[in-house]
């Protein structure tokens, strides 16, 4: 009955994770290469918040159509009473670490957001960079699970 909506989540899904997934890889490069402090100066608070918002949105995207799909494959069902299957064990992985890269992502765009085009203090600086690695990196682990899941399911 209500399978193209199934259908259109996956897609949006797949095309929201590429683009954040996508996006992440983009700006650590960024971070990398951009050594000089003036040409981060010139270039983050100008890229910052049009990626940010972009990331803000693709993560409501995200949460929603993996919300659908939870529902539509009785996917709660298993989180809520693992069974010890590899599908069970992939999806628990994959809640846990998007319920981190989610609070990852909110401080890193609520202090990047505050900051954009001052000087962060000492903390802030701390925190932006280490939430900033963080996404990076709970991002591959988040496409491995999802990629498990997809060939479960």
């Amino acid at each position: 009955m209500f399978s193209w909506i199934t259908e259109w989540a996956f897609h949006l899904h797949l095309l929201m994770a590429i683009s954040w997934i996508g996006g992440s890889v983009f700006m650590f490069i960024l971070g990398v290469t951009l050594r000089d402090k003036k040409a981060q100066e010139s270039v983050y608070p100008y890229v910052g918040p049009i990626f940010g918002w972009f990331e803000v949105g693709s993560l409501v995207i995200l949460l929603t159509t993996g919300f659908i799909l939870g529902f539509r494959f009785n996917l709660f069902q298993l989180l809520l009473h693992p069974n010890g299957t590899e599908i069970s064990h992939a999806l628990m992985m994959k809640a846990i670490l998007v319920a981190i890269l989610t609070v990852a992502t909110v401080v890193h765009f609520v202090i990047a957001y505050k900051t954009n085009g001052k000087e962060r203090t000492r903390w802030q600086h701390f925190f932006s960079r280490s939430s900033s690695m963080l996404i990076f990196v709970l991002n591959l682990f988040v496409m491995h699970y999802a990629i498990v899941m997809r060939n479960i399911l």
